[in-house]
């Protein structure tokens, strides 16, 4: 009995055996399912980040090719993760309603970043606490990490993630204009120079002051004429001090390497995110980022010459004001069109002041050309619904006040020259005509259209597709893209200054236009064969016009006897030539489609696209130039010696940031020329000092009064006779009165009197600069 008992226990013995066996089995080819399965939405994160990865290797790489060192990359880095983009996102996420993509949350979260960090640096600097500034992030994401409702945007869930299509041409023109960059300003100018004979934008040394006096002042002063208050827009500088204190980077590698680079960088990933989220498509981003960033101004001469303002890289690297302004206005565009779209929250209105008052002191063109966006969204918005825009209100209301705080505050209605003459910038052109004004007028507006505007023409499908119909947010662009032209068309400002307003507008009319060539690109409902030929059109065509342009333009050249439009003649041919070429092939397209049915109903687009690129050339003539010419091709460089930047960054280093100079060197001419121009700026940009009296030509004061003349001849006379004819009691009260402790001597602008050096004692000298500290 027990043998048969225990018979039938022997397979389930084997059995239990088995079981294991086989569940891990099961287990085996489940684990290698799961891995599989895994694996492909692993293959496709992995592919997602790619064009990032590679575009930020492509910029590192042309940065350090421009002797940027590669430790000052990683802390610029760092300095950008952790000290601009982890708190901004934090409190992007804090404000806005629903998440959009990882894009606009990192996008816009840096651009608010970049805000916060404004008053994290007045605060620190009011209470004289600047080496705590690296703090602010740190409270942030603490706040964050000890507050249970904000802990939840640590980690959000998005909707929509970035089409591999778009993230590649975003991440090409980030690489492309770095390039372009790189060809006009990072390989001509040197971080520091490298010998006497080196020549610098004369620019670039006043902005490393403004950078110097914002990261050891408060409030700013003019730095070359110390005790003059600093009515400007500065904001951008002290962003620039602030990336210095913060990532312990040398001044003048932040300002003539990474700032720029990274702003520029920043305002093309924007002008992407915004367009998309505004519009809805990916291809709207793309394609505005492309046209603000990757197509230039239309011109015909070689050099590339710009009649009605400057080149788009001059514009960034000669004041980085403009590029730091773009960033703050494409992300306040951005949440004004999601605020009437209502796609924004409550939150949306705090975004909108903080963007509204960083951009009151980014630059002093911003805020007019938004005002007037907003103005007439409102006006028009109230005549159609027949009731109030309580939003357009409101944020009217917010522009308004932001705009007081900046005529009031920061400017102190100083007018830095603008003044009201409609049509100055065009008066230039005009000849005396013989016969009908419009004649005369005509062609100048022509002109200015195709070299300034062209790159917007994709507003005027979407006007006609819609029939004029127009969501609050597209008038709201409109508005701000006509705007702009408006103003600068308006205004008076000595150097081209009102060309700032033109670019402002910029920023609206690309979404826009953007926005229109998206709506006939879906109209054409192209293949995948279709979107190929127009990729390659497009570039095939911009490749031939480079070429044209390398081949063909040449330098604007006078008749005789000369007439004021003669510069404008070169843009007009050109125009001339492109729109006959165009009518031929509009007269022959529809032949064309007969025998291609493919090209049928496609003409629209093809058109446009032709037309949007015919400004590519632009930027590439402005490297070519770049390469011809010093400094870029700019028109007003002077000499930077390095015995000159030696002695003050010698005086940086053994000085105290209160310590104010005094030098000899006031002007940027010889000495036998007779005359003074007041434009020297190297000892305060490179000391990171104030100067009693240095070169005072971008004062204030001197805006107004239209003079370069000194307005306290007594001070500059005290200050001279320092060097000239120096006794122990002059000496002693400039350092009682004006807290003068250094006298920086240029020989070879004067040579001090010998009594200096038994009255002062001699701490450095070269062989042209000689510095000595008063007792």
């Amino acid at each position: 009995m027990t043998a048969p008992a225990e018979q039938p226990a022997q397979p389930r013995v084997e059995e239990e055996r088995a079981i294991p066996a086989a569940r891990a089995a099961a287990d085996a080819a489940t684990t290698s399912s799961a891995s599989l399965a895994a694996g492909a939405p692993r293959r496709a994160y992995t592919w997602r980040f790619l064009p990032f990865v590679v575009t930020v290797l492509y910029v590192g790489a042309v940065l350090v090719a421009a002797d940027t060192a590669v430790l000052d990359l990683v802390k610029y880095a760092l300095y950008l993760a952790l000290a601009l983009t982890l708190p901004g996102t934090l409190v992007y996420r804090a404000l806005r309603r629903t998440p959009h993509s990882l894009l606009d949350d990192l996008a816009m979260g840096t651009a608010v970043g970049l805000v916060l960090e404004l008053p994290a640096w007045t605060l620190v600097s009011v209470l004289d606490v600047r080496g705590a500034l690296w703090a602010w992030p740190l409270i942030v994401v603490a706040l964050f990490a000890a507050v249970p409702r904000l802990r939840a945007h640590v980690r959000p869930r998005y909707p929509t993630t970035a089409p591999l299509g778009f993230s590649w041409a975003v991440g090409g023109a980030v690489a492309f204009f770095t390039t372009y960059l790189s060809s006009t300003f990072l390989q001509r100018n040197p971080i520091l120079p490298t010998s006497d004979s080196t020549r610098q934008y004369l620019d670039l040394a006043y902005q490393l002051s403004l950078a110097g006096e914002a990261k050891h002042q408060f409030p700013l002063h003019v730095p070359q004429v110390a005790g003059e208050p600093l009515f400007y827009h500065w904001f951008g500088y002290a962003h620039m001090a602030a990336t210095s204190m913060i990532g312990g980077i040398d001044l003048p590698v932040v300002a003539l390497r990474l700032a720029i680079p990274f702003l520029c960088a920043l305002a093309i990933v924007l002008t992407a995110a915004v367009g998309w989220r505004i519009s809805g498509r990916a291809l709207v981003g793309a394609v505005a980022a492309a046209l603000f960033f990757v197509v230039g101004e239309t011109n015909f001469t070689d050099p590339v010459t710009m009649p009605f303002g400057t080149q788009a890289s001059f514009v960034i690297w000669h004041g980085m004001s403009m590029i730091y302004s773009w960033v703050l206005l494409i992300a306040l565009i951005g949440v004004v069109c999601a605020l009437l779209q209502r796609s924004l929250g409550p939150g949306g209105f705090v975004l909108a002041g903080l963007f509204l008052v960083a951009s009151s002191g980014a630059k002093a063109s911003s805020l007019p050309v938004v005002g007037v966006a907003l103005l007439v969204t409102f006006v028009v918005v109230l005549l159609v619904r027949r009731r109030i825009p309580w939003t357009l209100l409101i944020l009217g209301v917010l522009t308004g006040a932001a705009q007081l705080f900046a005529l009031a505050v920061l400017f102190r209605f100083q007018s830095y020259g603008v003044t009201p003459e409609p049509m100055w910038s065009f008066e230039r052109f005009w000849s005396p005509p013989d016969g009908p004004r419009w004649l005369a007028v005509l062609p100048v507006w022509f002109a200015f259209l195709v070299n300034m505007q062209l790159r917007t023409v994709g507003i005027v499908p979407l006007l006609w597709l819609r029939r004029g119909r127009l969501d609050p947010s597209q008038v709201f662009l409109l508005a701000g893209g006509i705007g702009g032209p408006l103003i600068y068309l308006m205004v008076k400002q000595p150097g081209d200054g009102n060309q700032y307003f033109a670019r402002a507008g910029f920023t609206f009319a690309v979404l826009l236009s953007a926005w229109g060539y998206a709506m006939v690109y879906d109209r054409a409902k192209l293949s995948r064969a279709g979107r190929v030929f127009l990729a390659v059109e497009a570039l095939a065509l911009g490749l031939v016009l480079v070429v044209a342009q390398f081949r063909l333009a040449g330098p604007a050249e006078a008749s005789v006897p000369p007439r004021p439009i003669d510069p404008l003649l070169p843009l007009l041919q050109w125009a001339l030539a492109l729109a006959a070429i165009f009518l031929v092939v509009t007269a022959i397209w529809p032949a064309l489609s007969r025998g291609l049915p493919a090209l049928r109903g496609r003409g629209g687009i093809v058109a446009l696209t032709a037309i949007l690129v015919v400004g590519m050339p632009g930027l590439i003539m402005d490297m070519r130039k770049s390469e011809r010419f010093s400094n870029g091709g700019a028109y007003a460089t002077v000499p930077l010696p390095k015995s000159r930047v030696d002695a003050a960054r010698w005086l940086r280093d053994h000085s105290k940031p209160s310590d104010v100079v005094a030098t000899n060197a006031h002007c940027i001419n010889a000495p036998t020329d007779g005359y003074c121009d007041p434009r020297s700026f190297w000892l305060s940009a490179y000391s990171e000092r104030r100067v009693l009296v240095e070169g005072w030509a971008f004062a204030p004061r001197v805006s107004a009064a239209g003079s370069w003349d000194f307005w306290e001849p007594e001070l500059l006379a005290r200050n001279d006779a320092a060097f000239t004819a120096p006794t122990a009691a002059s000496l002693a009260d400039l350092r009682a009165d004006d807290g003068v402790r250094w006298l920086v001597a240029d020989r070879q602008v004067a040579a001090e009197s010998p009594e200096l050096q038994i009255l002062a004692r001699l701490r450095y000298s070269n062989e042209r600069v000689f510095v000595y500290e008063l007792s």
